[in-house]
């Protein structure tokens, strides 16, 4: 193993830095070409402290990926002309590289090492710019901006030094399928993703799974909102009872759930989780028209519910960037396994566009390239159309979708809410005409506390409509029991 003391290589600083490591990985790969594919989706010439080093990497890598032959003698043209590398020794100093070749099982060990030191390299620099970007004032920039940026770069950071995925052989694929495949079979319900719940609705979708961006779309009062919070409920609330059936279970038992609610306060939010949680009316709690037995139901509500981890963010008009860089915040401090949005068209791009559907698709690319990332389902809530209202059947389809080429161009799944008690409740008939009503009551009965979701686009899986029960007075959607079930019941 050579000394890196011995060369003349820059003025070595205090940066963190391997020259030795780097000597020993060159040389490796000038002795056997073949080790190169063991290493490429570690390392590149930018991981090397020594500039000579790195384009020496860079020489033998262009070589070996064009199949042809990479050793002094094939590279030493390259660096006629290299001053630094003749301060070295020049071609000798190419031969001693070859030399001092390791074992072509310890080169990956080698190579994490030397990525490992680059790291803490662009760590270092990244923390001198954020220092220097702090002391400097900006008209333009805020200190919030400067966070949102700092974490932007550090999250970018840490993605450069994870190894490339690359090309999966079909056997890991299999594997995969195998895992996934066993999970769901292994889990009540049979579900490979987390359970909305909703019977139903995991039925239809095998649960929320991992890097699916889902669209819960419908008209002003349809429950976007109440069907979001009763997803996000469920699952912190099945979580909680898991972590409480088994003591000293620690935090990985619990789904963590993170909710942007772009409309609504985080308050108004919670009173709706609680309305669901505690049978209390949400009307009732808003103006604080409870009974004793109500407010007590309310706090114990409230008490069973205060380890539930479920995180709010109710800031308003968040730019898809802010946004991004609070989900990364989130799954870095505390874990994330489903992120929800309320809703889409409230998200600001990141910079302006020449028209709103360039603004939308930006937005939800933005969305699946979260789900994607950190690996997890991203729900986003979206408004529909006006000409909903224009028809006579006013279920919605996909074209009603605002902007409706992106959101159902990048959505895995999308999903309506539909009730149709809500129209018909608009058409009661005048007093005078007995038989309309007498008709309008039977179709209302027959209407009530029920709604429809209907998925119009599933990436894996079925289309269809899902009946629901709806409870307005707790905007609480639930499993409706069918006749038959009920029947077998009795």
């Amino acid at each position: 193993m050579p000394d890196g003391n011995d060369t003349t290589i820059n003025n070595l600083d205090h940066s963190p830095h391997n020259i030795d490591a780097e000597q020993s990985l060159i040389g490796t790969l000038l002795v056997n070409n073949e080790v190169f594919d063991s290493i490429d989706n570690i390392i590149n010439s930018e991981h090397f402290f020594d500039p000579v080093h790195a384009r020496i990497f860079d020489v033998i890598s262009q070589k070996i990926q064009k199949n042809a032959l990479a050793s002094p003698v094939t590279i030493k043209p390259f660096f006629e002309n290299d001053g630094a590398l003749t301060e070295l020794g020049g071609a000798n100093y190419l031969v001693k590289l070859a030399s001092v070749a390791i074992s072509s099982f310890a080169i990956k060990e080698f190579a994490t090492l030397i990525r490992d030191m680059a790291m803490r390299r662009s760590l270092l620099n990244l923390a001198n710019d954020i220092s220097q970007r702090a002391s400097t004032m900006s008209v333009g920039q805020t200190a919030e901006d400067q966070i949102v940026e700092a974490e932007q770069a550090l999250y970018n950071l840490s993605n450069l030094g994870k190894e490339n995925a690359g090309f999966k052989s079909f056997v890991d694929a299999t594997v995969d399928a195998i895992e996934l495949a066993n999970k769901a079979y292994q889990q009540e319900g049979n579900l490979s993703g987390l359970s909305t719940g909703l019977i139903d609705v995991d039925k239809k979708l095998g649960g929320l799974n991992p890097s699916d961006l889902i669209i819960i779309a419908g008209r002003p009062s349809m429950g976007k909102t109440a069907l979001a919070t009763n997803i996000a409920f469920n699952i912190a609330k099945t979580n909680l009872k898991k972590a409480q059936d088994i003591k000293n279970s620690g935090p990985s038992l619990s789904s963590v759930v993170g909710f942007f609610s772009l409309e609504m306060s985080s308050s108004q939010l919670a009173a709706r989780i609680l309305s669901e949680a505690s049978a209390v009316p949400s009307d009732q709690i808003r103006r604080g028209e409870m009974t004793e037995a109500e407010f007590r139901r309310f706090v114990e509500a409230a008490q069973q519910l205060e380890n539930c981890t479920l995180y709010i963010d109710d800031s308003a008009a968040l730019p898809i960037s802010t946004l991004t860089a609070r989900a990364r915040r989130l799954k870095r401090t505390y874990g994330l396994d489903v992120l929800i949005v309320d809703y889409l068209q409230l998200v600001r791009p990141a910079s302006s566009k020449d028209n709103r559907v360039n603004e939308i698709s930006e937005i939800t690319q933005g969305l699946k390239a979260i789900a994607k990332e950190l690996n997890i389902p991203v729900i986003a809530l979206s408004q529909l159309s006006r000409q909903v209202e224009s028809r006579d059947d006013k279920r919605p389809q996909l074209s009603d979708l605002r902007e409706s080429g992106s959101i159902e161009q990048d959505a895995d799944v999308v999903m309506f809410v539909y009730r149709a008690e809500y129209y018909k409740e608009r058409e009661k008939p005048g007093e005078n005409d007995i038989e309309a009503t007498l008709k309008w009551q039977d179709e209302m009965s027959q209407l009530h506390g029920k709604a429809e979701l209907i998925i119009g686009k599933q990436r894996h899986g079925p289309i269809g409509s899902i009946e629901l029960s709806f409870e307005s007075q707790f905007t609480r959607f639930g499993n409706l029991v069918k006749s038959y079930q009920s029947q077998s019941n009795m």
